[in-house]
């Protein structure tokens, strides 16, 4: 029946199927514990193809489960059969002041991004908000932080689009719509207006889904959208809610708004242990008009965080018991505000702070508070020991039972041997909790499971949900019967038969006849390099990475390294076991080395900084080729750059004598079946022009260290501006004054980035010492600043000065920098008045000046500046958008519709600059021909 399944879907989805074993495994990986390796994997970009499944599964009795960016902690989003992924293409948003239309696969930061403008944002805000998708985050009914219950999914939507078990696209907000399914559906809609009445009649039941959706609460389904609404349009709105994709697919949202308030104030408060710091969180939970947020941190957490850079001293302060409250004060009042802050301040008076109720409005401040509780789950978990599997559940109590409830789980803890650590949304009772078991061991995954049930009746007998916010998943499934009772347990069974009867959608997840599911199947462990064994697989890495569309994510090359190394540690490997090593050999190199871009920019944004580039360049080394050719070339880099000008010319003269278009389908062929490099169309021509530096008395001097791309290229014949990017930076220096030096060897310099691949073997082929090393000397006896004119080679030379103590006095600039602090003041600019496209190159954004190349454009032009915040890397990776095109092309495929109406585009990158012109057909210079335009 699959092959038959697979054939059909296949005719569809063309190359959007997977079923090799490294693409299965690699995206059977969730931040779960778990590990469900799919039997095919679906990438539909639209709701006709995800109809088509859909029939198919039924047909063929396929089970099928959807997921986006497989966030989720619990289970919902693995599959052993067949797993639908719905991100690529499921981005649009809609937006105004009142509500906002999310396809699936929007990042909830996105969608705040485009409520910005109206000071509003969505009303959920989990920790993941910046990862998880809008898809995920609704089918959780994740809330969050300042959330609550007030704003969460259920609390704030407006209309609902979901695609049903027959393949029907049901939406909330056609009234149309509506009629034509209560006509095409009627058994559906009258078994749910009959479990509707079923609930109003029984007062007992009635009454106790109203009390237990009082507090946060996804354990089982949404009973409340039964109980709380008589309109089959409004429980269709809710129903889905926290269903977690077991009941249809939820296609796109609408969410109704809520403010983005103007003004925030934060307090870090210590207590003596959690206990006192539960009294505190009394007062603030009664007040919850006033306060938005209180997150509780105990000193497990806070330990795991205070060798952070910049984090608050008083970590270093404590003792052990000691915790923490982060509390938020929001409004669009400033004195209100400041009322609120006096009123709580004098509220907590009579229960001891260790330091003492001190309100910050500082922005910066305030995010490096958050980015601790924020950064928590990963943060800790990267001190797990070796081996061991991390495990995080959320459990809800009411405010009064919520010391009650952390006593208990910490008596667990000692009982289980689990050294725990314990935080979460105290405002609304929610306790979120991390043990890290070495399942591989007998005793400690029994100690496991036991834990789970003693938890689970701890939960219960206080009243409190099992889940809170994360979803049941596979983990709490068992416990749904146990928390709701035998009846509410057969309402949420018959719900789910109403939906899917035959169990096809997303199964074992929320109803689940195995009650031991939550510890079956969980992700064997190996030990590995140790700057990759602290990942646990949460996916924040996942949105910035260029080959995301194509091969794999970060997260999903350390889980494929992982386990390749698992199974090669494995002395007597079974007939499977032996299948499974070569299947993921056999892809690896083009999946994990040659289609990563080695940006690094899944460091940035990993709360571990990870940088997973090091597997590509690592593996790279290992099997480098050419080594004496790259020996030759950085011995005499200055006959290469006059080689590679000869190759600029060739592929120049080419492209007249047969067409550029026509050129580039050709090279395109050649590469993919001999790896010839492409000739794009807008290649840049060889640069000729001469460096002579220019002096003149009374002023500074400037030491322009121009990189060898930038001493090879000079722009397409295409460009308005045809001149060297030398010869325009000597003339802003003469504007502002300054003098332009070249360095005597300029010739043979090199940051040393095309030298990557061979230096770990052979560090003494790296030109960039003997270049930064003459650089430093120059500057030194000239006075001078030292200007780098290409960001990528930029960045290289200022990880180097990180490395070396000695270089750290050098006055070190890359371009956008140098024309921000210390030219655009000197200058007589005269602004445009038009749009300008602005991209911030990776190396920019990872080393922290990509903020320049903005200043510099707002000073230019008095229209708009447009920028593609979502794309972080564009791919090109210096020789990789000639070689492996497809990285680029993936990485760029959204940026010319970004910018269809804007014809000024700048950079900082000459060779990225090459496939930002070809992608959005239009040119793109670095931003100093803009400077230089507008400048008199």
């Amino acid at each position: 029946m699959l092959d038959s399944f697979k054939r059909e879907c296949k005719e569809f989805l063309k190359d959007r199927l997977y079923d090799s074993y490294l693409q299965r495994f690699a995206y059977g990986i969730d931040a779960s514990c778990y590990r469900y390796i799919p039997k095919l994997v679906l990438k539909p970009i639209n709701e006709e193809e995800v109809q088509k499944i859909i029939i198919a599964s039924n047909k063929y009795n396929i089970a099928l489960t959807f997921r986006g960016f497989g966030t989720s902690l619990s289970g919902q989003a693995c599959s052993d059969s067949v797993l639908v992924v719905c991100v690529r293409k499921w981005d649009k948003i809609l937006a105004n002041k009142d509500f906002i239309w999310c396809d699936c696969g929007v990042i909830g930061s996105d969608a705040n991004e485009a409520l910005k403008p109206f000071n509003k944002k969505i009303g959920p805000d989990p920790a993941t908000i910046n990862n998880a998708s809008i898809g995920g985050i609704f089918s959780n009914n994740s809330s969050g932080m300042c959330c609550g219950v007030k704003q969460n999914s259920y609390n704030t939507i407006k209309f609902v689009r979901v695609i049903l078990n027959d393949g029907f696209i049901l939406d909330t907000s056609d009234d149309k719509n509506l009629k034509e399914f209560e006509k095409t559906h009627p058994k559906m809609v009258n078994e749910l207006l009959a479990l509707r009445d079923e609930i109003y009649k029984d007062n007992f039941l009635y009454n106790e889904i109203k009390r237990k959706f009082s507090i946060k609460n996804t354990t089982g389904y949404g009973l409340n959208s039964l109980s709380d609404f008589e309109d089959i349009k409004d429980i269709l709105n809710h129903i889905f809610i926290g269903a977690e994709g077991t009941l249809g697919f939820v296609s796109r949202v609408c969410y109704e708004s809520v403010d983005d308030f103007k003004y925030k104030a934060c307090a870090l408060l210590f207590y003596d242990d959690i206990f006192v710091a539960a009294n505190a969180i009394k007062i603030l939970a009664k007040n919850n008009d006033k306060v938005s947020a209180a997150e509780i941190m105990d000193y497990a957490c806070l330990q795991s965080v205070k060798h952070i850079e910049s984090m608050p001293k008083e970590l270093l302060n404590l003792k052990n018991g000691n915790c923490a409250l982060l509390i938020q004060l929001e409004s669009n009042d400033k004195q209100e505000l400041i009322n609120n802050i006096n009123f709580v301040k004098t509220e907590l008076d009579d229960i001891k702070s260790i330091f003492g109720v001190n309100f910050s409005f500082d922005k910066s401040e305030q995010e490096l508070w958050w980015k601790i509780r924020k950064g928590i789950l990963p943060i800790a978990a990267a001190t797990k020991r070796s081996g061991s599997t991390v495990i995080t559940e959320d459990i809800c109590f009411e405010i009064d039972n919520f010391a009650k409830g952390i006593e208990g789980i910490s008596k667990l803890f000692k009982q289980y041997d689990f050294k725990g650590i314990i935080f979460g949304h105290a405002l609304s009772g929610n306790v979120h909790f991390i043990i890290t078991p070495l399942l591989s061991d007998e005793r400690e995954c029994k100690n496991f499971a036991d834990f789970i049930d003693a938890m689970s009746n701890l939960v219960v007998n206080l009243k409190g949900s099992t889940k809170a916010e994360h979803g049941t998943g596979r983990m709490m499934a068992p416990f749904v019967e146990l928390e709701w009772g035998k009846k509410a347990y057969e309402i949420n069974k018959r719900i789910k038969e109403i939906f899917d009867s035959k169990r096809l959608f997303n199964p074992d997840v929320i109803i689940c006849d195995d009650k031991q599911i939550h510890i079956k199947n969980l992700k064997p462990s190996h030990n590995i390099d140790d700057y990759l064994d602290s990942c646990m697989e949460c996916g924040f890495c996942e949105k910035v990475c260029p080959s995301k569309d194509i091969t794999l994510t970060p997260r999903q090359r350390i889980a494929v390294y992982r386990e390749i190394e698992r199974l090669k540690a494995i002395k007597n490997k079974s007939e499977e076991e032996n299948y499974e090593l070569e299947q993921l050999m056999k892809d690896y190199d083009y999946f994990s080395t040659t289609t990563c871009a080695t940006c690094s920019m899944c460091s940035c944004i990993c709360p571990l900084e990870i940088d997973t580039a090091k597997i590509a360049i690592n593996n790279k080394n290992e099997k480098a080729k050419g080594l004496k050719i790259a020996k030759k070339l950085s011995q005499n880099l200055d006959k290469a750059v006059k080689i590679a000008k000869f190759g600029v010319n060739i592929a120049n003269f080419s492209s007249k004598l047969i067409g550029k278009k026509r050129l580039k389908n050709i090279t395109l062929k050649l590469n993919k079946s001999i790896k010839t490099p492409v000739v794009l169309e807008f290649m840049p021509r060889a640069n000729n022009y001469n460096l002579s530096s220019r002096y003149k008395e009374n002023s500074k001097n400037v030491l322009y260290f121009t990189s060898c791309l930038n001493r090879i290229f000079a722009p397409n014949e295409a460009f308005s501006d045809k001149r060297s990017l030398q010869e325009v930076f000597e003339n802003i220096c003469k504007k502002a004054n300054f003098n332009c030096i070249y360095p005597q060897n300029i010739s043979k310099m090199c940051c040393g980035k095309a030298f990557k691949d061979f230096t770990l073997k052979e560090p003494s082929l790296n030109p960039a010492i003997n270049t930064i090393t003459e650089l430093l000397n120059e500057a030194k006896a000239k006075d001078a600043f030292i200007v780098c004119d290409h960001s990528a080679c930029s960045g290289e030379i200022l990880q180097k000065l990180k490395e070396k103590d000695e270089f750290k006095t050098l006055k070190f600039y890359d371009l956008n920098v140098f024309l921000e602090q210390e030219i655009l003041n000197k200058l007589n600019i005269i602004p445009i008045n038009e749009p300008v496209g602005i991209y911030a190159v990776c190396a920019s954004k990872k080393h922290g000046f990509s903020q320049s190349i903005k200043n510099i454009a707002k000073v230019c032009t008095n229209g708009e500046i447009i920028e593609h915040t979502q794309t972080y890397c564009c791919g090109f990776a210096g020789n990789k958008g000639f070689v492996n095109p497809e990285l680029n092309n993936s990485a760029l495929e959204n940026l010319a519709k970004h910018f269809l109406d804007i014809n000024r585009l700048y950079s900082s990158s000459s060779t990225c600059e090459i496939g930002l012109s070809d992608k959005t057909q239009k040119p793109w210079q670095h931003i100093i021909y803009l400077l230089d335009e507008v400048t008199k």
